[in-house]
Order: structure tokens, then sequence, then C-alpha cells
């Protein structure tokens, strides 16, 4: 891989031994993928946050590191809602360890804004054709699949590499050539909200790695391509999509295959798992002002009597006090900084009824807890009844 002069000498050391890691990182994956150069990016999105995740040896590598962010980069959630953790039962020790990874980022001048989905909160974060490093799996999918930016899903490392360098290797779908659909989807019936992550549920696992192009009877709203994504990209390891009709969209190409996703498949999902839901959480990425939105509206007039999460961006969550606190006048929790998926509390639980099937695919896996997965207005009738 070609490095310009200045990059060689922040490689030989000569700019410290923070940038001579980040370097270091980059031209491996620039070797280990052929990239041809370094290209510049817009900004970088970064996972390796919840101490769940990464523990005392990712706290230590990033208590070791000193510089300053090149380009706007922003936090994946943590492990707690940083001003709840308490009511949650979450032990001094562990808030504390979450508080020192936290710092540890912002010393370095990241946005500690702590959610998956930082184009709700910017949206100059990310325009059509700017090249990124973000590495959180649903908000890649946003980022190529309905921004229409360029990014590769960045493993934590190589996204804090590339916002200290402000520069990421050019491989992937930073190049036309490979951001184009090799597998046609078309997808029967109308379908509406929870569906699409019923459908990025099946998709995920028909399509693996590749980049699908949907044919579907409706046009899904931003909300529900986001779900979509965010489902493939976790049952699957789809980084972008196409849907027929809806920019952005390729000008040309051609597919090696061709399936149909039947309307009862889709409704199948539903009804795949079965258990009895101590705990009804949804915000899996995290709730757009819409979502909070049609969930105030849901909730309206109720009392929930199990436990309820609806997981935001606590941006959001200060920007709308007045529908935050309709939604919590029915008992529901309006959590912020962190998610079903990388909090220590959601193993206390046995079974959690969902809206996502980003979350139907991780909570098995990452919590060891069953999960179900239902309509925004299921889980409401589930929690208040």
């Amino acid at each position: 891989m070609y490095l310009t002069p200045s990059e060689e000498l922040i490689l030989n050391g000569e700019y410290g031994y923070t940038m001579q890691k980040a370097m270091e990182i980059l031209v491996a994956l620039g070797d280990i993928y052929n990239a041809d150069r370094l290209i510049p990016i817009r900004s970088a999105q970064i996972a390796g946050v919840s101490y769940k995740t990464i523990g005392d040896a990712g706290l230590e590598w990033l208590s070791d590191l000193n510089g300053t962010v090149s380009v706007p980069s922003m936090l994946n959630p943590a492990g707690i809602d940083r001003a709840r953790w308490r009511e949650f039962g979450i032990s001094e020790k562990f808030a504390v360890k979450q508080e020192q990874i936290i710092s540890a980022y912002e010393k370095l001048g990241i946005q500690t804004w702590c959610t998956c989905t930082p184009y709700d909160i910017q949206g100059d974060l990310a325009r059509s054709g700017d090249h990124l490093a973000w590495s959180e799996s649903s908000a890649v999918s946003y980022a190529n699949s309905v921004i229409g930016a360029r990014t590769n899903r960045e493993g934590g490392p190589s996204a804090l590499a590339a916002a200290l360098l402000g520069r990421t290797p050019n491989y992937g779908y930073h190049i036309d050539e490979n951001r184009l659909p090799s597998i046609a989807i078309n997808v029967e019936g109308e379908l509406c909200g929870t569906d699409y992550g019923a459908l990025g549920y099946i998709a995920g696992g028909i399509v693996g790695s590749r980049i699908p192009i949907f044919s579907l009877e409706s046009i899904p709203s931003s909300d529900e391509r986001k779900a979509l994504g965010a489902a493939m990209a976790a049952s699957g390891a789809v980084a972008l999509y196409y849907v027929e009709g809806v920019p952005p969209y390729p000008d040309a190409y051609s597919v090696e295959e061709r399936v149909t996703i039947e309307e009862h498949e889709i409704t199948d999902v539903y009804r795949m798992r079965e258990c009895d839901p101590d705990i009804i959480a949804l915000g899996c990425p995290h709730c757009s002002v819409a979502e909070l939105i049609q969930l105030r509206d849901l909730l309206a007039g109720k009392t929930v009597t199990k436990e309820f999460w609806i997981c935001t961006s606590r941006v959001l969550r200060d920007q709308h006090p007045d529908l935050v606190a309709e939604i919590e006048s029915s008992g529901a929790k309006v959590i912020c900084d962190t998610c079903m998926v990388v909090s220590p509390v959601c193993e206390r639980y046995n079974c959690m009824m969902v809206s996502s099937g980003k979350a139907l695919s991780y909570v098995p896996q990452m919590c060891g807890v069953d999960a179900v997965l239902g309509s925004a207005l299921d889980c409401v009738r589930v929690a208040a009844r």
C-alpha cells in the first residue's frame, strides 16, 4: 500500500506512539485487503465501549493512548445508562470501570453520545458519497444503504485508528465495483414496521456477506430500512443492500442468484420461539423521535406491569423531555447510553420480547436470554396486560 511521505513519518514514530500504533493498524488492514492507498474520511463511529464486552484489557489499552481525533467521531452504546445505573442494580465497580472507558475515549476528543444511531443526532456526519470509518453493524448498514455513504464494517480499533488519522484504507465498500448487488430478493406481501426486522432476520441467513437488492410491494420508511439493515447485519454479515426504486440505487448491475421470501416466512419469525416475556425491550438500534412518538401514542392511557425498556440516545431524550415524560407516565423506562444487547442487566431475565430482528439474533447469543419478536403494538399489549 502506498504511503505519502507524511504517512511514512507517522508509521516511523515521528508523531508519537499513539499515532504510530494507529498507522500500524491501518497499514496491516491495507496489506490484508490489498488497498492501494489511504483515503480521507468524513467521520468515524467507534464500537468497543461496553465494559461487558471489552473488559479490563480493553480499558488498559485505551488508557495508554494519547492524541486527538482528526475527524468528528462518536461512541457506540456503553453498558450502562450513565445517569440511572443504580436504579438498574448495576454494581459500582462496573459503573466505575465503564466511566473510565468513556473518559479514555473522551480524552481523545471523541463525542461520547453512546449511541448506535449518530445520524439521528447530527445529519452532516455522513452524506451521499462520503467515505467513513464506522464500526457498529447497523450504523454501517444505514450509512451505506440509506445515506449512500461508503464504509466498511470496521472493528473498534481500526475505527479508532481511522479517527485519529482521519484516513482509512481504500478497499471494500469504498470502491465502486465492490458496491454492486449480487443477489435479488423478491418479497411477497406488504410489510410494515417490525415486519422489516423479520425480513432482515431471514434475509441475513440467505445472503451472508453478499449485497442484496430487494423487490418490495411497499416503500419502507427510513426507520424501517434501519430495522431491515440492522437485522441482516446480525443474522448475516450484510453491510450494504438496495431496495428497487429507492435511492441510493446502482445504475447497472447483474445478479447471480434470485430468491423469493414468501409472506408466511415473515409471519413465522414472530412464532419461531415461545416463552413468556418477563422484560420487553425496544430500541435496537436506538429509537428515533418518530419511533418514540409512536410508542407514546401506543402507551397513552396504559400502565405497564412488566419491565419495559425503550432505548434511545441521551441527546434525543434531552431534546424531547415532554415526549419522554408522557412515555414514562405509563411506567415504561426510556433508557439512554446503552441497549439490551450490551447491558449486563439483561442477563437477569429469562425471556425478552423485542421489536427488532437484530435483537432477536443477538440477545440469545450475547445475553443468554430467550427472545421473541413482536410489533411495537404487540410489545405494548404484553407489557400492559
